[in-house]
């Protein structure tokens, strides 16, 4: 059928990339202003919560955490939009964003203890704009959508950031978490990391889109699409997304197009929906060896430097779960007292009856 006159149409995405595969530099009008002490430190991030990552899955498996989701191949869009950010914007995560709010304040020890279901994992310190990561899928959207109207209702130059997978992008709160945010033009930055994958679902299945960021037409806001393994190209992205938030001119969605190495969960078998050439082909896209490749050029990294912050990564998670598990157990009382400052009447009778 013959494309009609009145039909909206949009054209294909191209990607922002900023390095090759191999380190290089193949678009230096998009390289983030950033110093050899800032590059270093995002690398160091990087290597560590791949570390920290390795390291919980094995934890997952020994009983010393719960739920664990996994996230090495991810580390360049958790990393780097959460690098891009200031420390007042505010992360609203969902459940296997612990990354980002680990950095940006939360104490890794209270990260274990989200894991292993304890209150006090939720129990954010003050100071630290970030909500507790959100189990049901794509109600952080909405979440952040909240935080960012109050941003624009108080006049604050402020963002707020959430982060949801290809699947999550199905969700009726995504799309009207998007249609608000559109509507009132409120500082709000959507991250999809699109995984190829919802659990077993791929992405050709999920949706008759283009692709992701092409949604963000529908609702009025900017849209485009990263490559997700490129640190410098996340940190430009969401730099400039923030940018946007804070100068009145409205929310963006950002599809970061990813592929996470490990399961979605403990509780998943890639090999019954990934094919290995699948794996091999996106392994040569690994952030860590791509951006480490461009560290290395500079001078500014080597082995040595990669084995000193896997060696700090295991300590301090080694610490931390000790933390997590020496933090007193939970009890009926202790959580029913951890909802108020001030105890209704109606709990207090509650607690009473427990004990």
């Amino acid at each position: 059928m013959s494309k009609l006159p009145y039909e909206v149409h949009s054209e294909p995405v191209t990607p922002l990339s900023v390095l090759s595969p191999e380190g290089e530099v193949i678009n230096e009008a998009y390289m983030p202003n950033l110093t050899d002490e800032q590059l270093k430190e995002i690398m160091y991030r990087m290597v560590f919560t791949r570390t920290w990552d390795e390291r919980a899955v094995n934890l997952g498996r020994q009983g010393r955490l719960g739920f664990y989701a996994p996230v090495s191949g991810q580390e360049a869009s958790m990393v780097g939009s959460e690098y891009a950010l200031n420390k007042d914007d505010f992360v609203c995560p969902g459940y296997r964003d612990m990354p980002q709010i680990v950095w940006h304040g939360l104490p890794l020890y209270q990260a274990f203890l989200y894991s292993r279901g304890h209150q006090h994992g939720g129990q954010i310190p003050e100071g630290v704009n970030v909500l507790m990561p959100q189990i049901i899928i794509g109600a952080q959207i909405l979440h952040a959508t909240g935080v960012a109207m109050a941003f624009k209702k108080k006049g604050e130059k402020r963002v707020a950031i959430t982060y949801t997978g290809d699947g999550g992008s199905s969700e009726g709160d995504f799309y009207e978490g998007l249609n608000f945010a559109g509507a009132f033009k409120l500082p709000v930055i959507y991250v999809v990391q699109n995984n190829g994958y919802a659990i077993t679902t791929p992405f050709a299945k999920q949706t008759g889109a283009q692709s992701i960021a092409h949604k963000a037409l529908a609702a009025g806001i900017h849209g485009v699409q990263v490559d997700g393994m490129d640190v410098l190209a996340v940190i430009k992205a969401v730099s400039e997304a923030a940018e946007r938030g804070r100068n009145g001119e409205g929310a963006t969605l950002i599809e970061m197009l990813t592929y996470r190495f490990r399961p979605h969960s403990m509780a998943d078998d890639t090999s019954k929906y990934r094919t290995k050439d699948e794996e091999a082909e996106w392994s040569l896209k690994d952030p860590l060896t791509r951006f480490g490749k461009f560290l290395e050029k500079k001078g500014l990294w080597t082995e040595e430097d990669t084995a000193r912050v896997k060696e700090e990564a295991k300590a301090a998670v080694n610490e931390n779960i000790k933390k997590a598990e020496a933090t007193e157990k939970m009890t009926v009382g202790g959580l029913i007292d951890s909802m108020f400052e001030t105890t209704p009447a109606h709990l207090e009778a509650q607690k009473a009856d427990f004990q």
